[in-house]
C-alpha cells in the first residue's frame, strides 16, 4: 500500500553524550568536562574544583529505541512542541503517534505495545509545518476511537476522528460544536477516567485571546454521545491579555488548570502564575481553598499561586502534573532576581499553601524578547508523578545546552526536598521539547518519549535542517535511594 510504511524496529541504547568517550576505569578531563569512571559526565565542574550541592551530575541512561517511525519535518519545532496534548497516546494494547513528514503531511504510525514494529500511514491531511504553532494533537476516548486535531495558528478548526479499525484513515473534517471555531490555536486533547474527553484551545490570538472548552461524550446507554460546549470563555484576557495554560486531570476526574498571563505579543510580558480546579467536568470552577470562582475567571478573581514580575524570563506553555494525594505541581522557569540565571523550578501546593522548589542549579544565562516562537538554550520542562497515594516521586524532563543539549531526565525521590538525579536520555535533539505518552506514564509509571532532532529560528524562522528521524524511545526510570 504506498501510503503505508513499516518502521525500523527497536534497539536498547546506552546515552552518553554526543562527541564524548568514557572509558571504564579513567577519569579525563575532555574541554573542561570532568569524565568520572562511574560513567557519569559532570558539567561545569574542571578538575580541581569543588562541587557545590547544585552541580548537576548526569548519568547515562539505558534506554530502548522501540522504533524509528519515519522521517519528520525538522526545520522547526512544530513536531516537539511541548504544547502537543497528546503527541504519542495509548489505549488498551495500542499506541498511536503522529508528526509531520518533510512535505507537511501528517503521518499516524502504530504499533501493539510490547511490539516494536510500527505500520505507518502518510494520511492526506497537511499542515503549515513552518510555523511550530501548528502541532498536531491527538488522544484516544475511551471506546478506541483516535481524534486528531492539527494546523491551528488563529485558523478555523481542523478535525477528524478515526474509528478501531479503520486502518489510521482520517475520516472527513469535523465541526465540534459550530461556534467559535474560526481562530484556533493550540488544540490539547485530555482523556478523563470515565472515557470521555476535554479539548482545550485558545479561541483569539497572542495578547488577547480566551480559552474554550469542549467536552466529548461516549455514546452510552439511552443517550447519543458527541461534543458539547462546556465553556465559551473559561479565562478571559478582557481584550488586554490572554493565558498560557497547562492542564492535568487526575485520577478521581478533577480537572487542574494553571496559567500565565501576557500583555502582549512580546514573551518579556509573561508574568505570573494562577490557578482553578474543577471537580464535574469544567463546569463549575474553584480556587485551592474550595471558593467558587466567576466564570469567565479574569485577572482580577484569579488565584495567584505565584506572583512573578514582567521581565522575569517566565516560561509559557510548560506542564503540570497531580500527585497520588491530589496535589497539583507545576513545572517551568524563571529567573528570580536581576542578574540571575534562569532556573527550572516546581510550584505546589501544600497544606499551607503554595511552594517553590528548584530542579538543580542552571548556570548559562539567556534572554528572550519578542513575538513568536523562540530558540532560547532550554526547553520547557515537563513534569511526571506517581500516582501512588503518599508519593513524592517525581520526574522532570528537559533539554539545557549546558547539558549536552539531549533530553535530560531529573528524577527525585520528594519534590519538595530532593535531592535531584540526572540522567541523559538521548543525544542533542536541536530544539525539542520533551514529549511523552501520558497514558503509559499513568498505567506504568514508564518513560515513552517521542524524539526527533529539530531546528527553529527565532519569531517562526526555519533553519535549513533535512528531515530527521522520528523515535519512540522507552526508559524505566531508575529512582534515587530513599536519603
Amino acid at each position: 500500500m504506498s501510503d503505508h510504511g513499516d518502521g525500523i524496529p527497536g534497539r536498547s541504547l546506552t546515552v552518553v553524550s554526543a562527541g564524548l568517550m568514557i572509558c571504564a576505569g579513567l577519569m579525563v578531563l575532555l574541554g573542561g568536562v570532568l569524565l568520572c569512571e562511574t560513567g557519569s559526565v559532570v558539567y561545569g565542574q574542571t578538575a580541581g574544583s569543588s562541587a557545590d550541592e547544585g552541580v548537576r551530575v548526569v548519568r547515562p541512561a539505558v534506554v530502548h529505541e522501540a522504533g524509528q517511525l519515519g522521517p519528520g519535518w525538522a526545520r522547526t519545532k512544530v513536531n516537539m512542541a511541548i504544547f502537543r496534548h497528546s503527541a504519542v497516546d495509548s489505549f488498551a494494547d495500542r499506541q498511536v503517534a503522529g508528526w509531520y513528514d518533510g512535505e507537511g503531511r501528517v503521518c499516524l504510525a502504530e504499533r501493539r505495545l510490547g511490539a516494536d514494529v510500527w505500520r505507518v500511514r502518510v494520511t492526506e491531511l497537511r499542515g503549515h509545518a513552518a510555523d511550530a504553532h501548528n502541532v498536531i494533537s491527538l488522544a484516544f476516548d475511551g471506546a478506541g476511537e483516535l481524534h486528531v486535531s492539527w494546523d491551528h495558528h488563529g485558523h478555523p478548526l481542523r478535525y477528524v476522528r478515526i474509528p478501531a479499525g479503520a486502518d489510521l484513515r482520517p475520516g472527513s473534517q469535523l465541526s465540534m460544536v459550530g461556534q467559535r471555531e474560526s481562530r484556533v490555536t493550540y488544540p490539547e486533547f485530555y482523556r478523563l477516567p470515565d472515557g470521555d474527553l476535554l479539548f482545550f484551545y485558545r479561541d483569539g490570538a497572542s495578547g488577547a485571546g480566551n480559552v474554550v472548552l469542549n467536552r466529548y461524550r461516549l455514546s452510552r446507554a439511552g443517550e447519543t454521545g458527541g461534543w458539547q460546549r462546556v465553556q465559551d470563555n473559561l479565562i478571559d484576557g478582557e481584550g488586554q491579555r490572554n493565558s498560557y495554560w497547562q492542564v492535568a486531570v487526575d485520577g478521581a476526574g478533577v480537572i487542574h488548570l494553571s496559567w500565565v498571563w501576557r500583555e502582549t505579543p512580546d514573551v518579556v510580558t509573561n508574568h505570573d502564575l494562577c490557578y482553578a480546579r474543577s471537580g464535574d467536568g469544567g463546569l463549575t470552577w474553584t480556587d485551592s481553598a474550595g471558593r467558587r470562582l466567576a466564570v469567565p475567571i479574569t485577572a482580577a478573581n484569579a488565584e495567584y499561586a505565584l506572583r512573578i514580575p514582567v521581565g522575569s524570563e517566565l516560561a509559557n506553555q510548560t506542564s503540570m502534573a497531580v500527585d497520588g494525594s491530589g496535589r497539583p505541581v507545576i513545572a517551568t522557569f524563571w529567573r528570580g532576581a536581576v542578574g540571575e540565571v534562569p532556573q527550572y523550578r516546581l510550584v505546589f501546593l501544600t497544606e499551607s499553601g503554595w511552594r517553590v522548589s528548584q530542579v538543580g542549579q542552571r548556570t548559562l544565562d539567556f534572554e528572550r524578547r519578542g513575538s513568536g516562537t523562540k530558540r532560547p538554550p532550554v526547553s520547557r520542562p515537563l513534569v511526571l508523578l506517581e500516582s501512588v497515594a503518599g508519593s513524592r516521586r517525581c520526574v522532570v524532563l528537559f533539554r539545557d545546552q549546558e547539558l549536552g543539549g539531549g533530553i535530560v531526565a531529573a528524577v527525585a525521590s520528594d519534590y519538595e526536598r530532593g535531592p535531584w538525579e540526572f540522567h541523559r536520555l538521548t543525544d542533542a535533539v536541536g530544539q525539542a521539547d520533551p514529549l511523552v505518552d501520558f497514558s503509559i506514564w499513568r498505567q506504568q509509571s514508564q518513560v515513552h518519549l517521542l524524539s526527533q532532532m529539530t531546528g527553529q529560528g527565532d519569531g517562526e524562522r526555519q533553519e535549513s535542517v533535512e528531515p530527521t528521524q522520528v523515535r519512540l524511545l522507552e526508559w524505566r526510570v531508575a529512582w534515587p535511594s530513599v536519603r
